[in-house]
């Protein structure tokens, strides 16, 4: 299933448990067809957004492979949920200045070049800087936490971490640091812009779970 490090066995769950997770995967269910409501289609031109990336390279490194921790790799992603993105940059559905200012003057269709050449771009994956945080994230990630509820990553990034489109992200390959921060501001409810998915799955997790599976996701391929 492309991970980085060997399969774990499947955990045996007494009857009751087995019940738990079964209303967990049906909660990420409804949760995963309420997030596609309203998706966008991202049908851009590829080279007409490697012109205009030229910005987006000082954050997001040469063909979106980002060298500063804080800011994510855009490399490989999802076109339609980059383009999403932007849009709820430049609404205010996801609050950051710095990107508020960029995206001001973007028009839908620039949104849509840039997503598409970031999209067919690779992304360098580098092996985890702590293997013991991402052996536990292996776990929360392909597994989930039956006692707290919180269901498998995989469900919804899929088995790779390459992501669902139209609106789950690509996370296997991402900056460790970025997705420790993105996962703890879904926590705090400071970033809802999705239906408040990942709010509902990150308030459930601590911070050191969260920092696991930050760990495990930016070595997988």
């Amino acid at each position: 299933m492309g991970g980085i490090l060997p399969r774990i066995g499947v955990m045996t769950r007494a009857p009751g448990e087995k019940n738990m997770a079964k209303r967990s995967v049906t909660t990420v269910l409804v949760l995963w067809l309420l997030a596609g409501v309203g998706g966008v289609h991202a049908a851009g031109d590829a080279e007409a957004g490697e012109v205009k990336s030229a910005a987006c390279v000082v954050c997001h490194g040469t063909a979106g492979n980002s060298i500063r921790p804080e800011w994510p790799s855009l490399a490989g992603q999802v076109p339609e949920y980059l383009v999403k993105q932007l849009q709820d940059f430049k609404s205010g559905a996801r609050q950051n200045p710095v990107m508020a200012n960029i995206v001001g003057p973007l028009s839908a269709q620039d949104m849509e070049d840039l997503a598409a050449y970031f999209a067919s771009q690779t992304m360098k994956v580098s092996a985890p800087a702590d293997m013991k945080q991402a052996q536990q994230g292996e776990r929360l990630y392909r597994g989930g936490n039956v006692k707290m509820l919180v269901s498998a990553c995989m469900s919804c990034h899929g088995p790779s971490g390459r992501g669902i489109p139209p609106r789950f992200p690509r996370v296997s390959g991402q900056q460790a640091v970025y997705s420790e921060i993105q996962l703890l501001a879904f926590k705090a409810g400071k970033r809802s812009n999705d239906n408040e998915v990942m709010t509902r799955i990150a308030f459930r997790m601590s911070e050191s779970d969260i920092k696991a599976v930050a760990h495990y996701m930016s070595g997988l391929k």
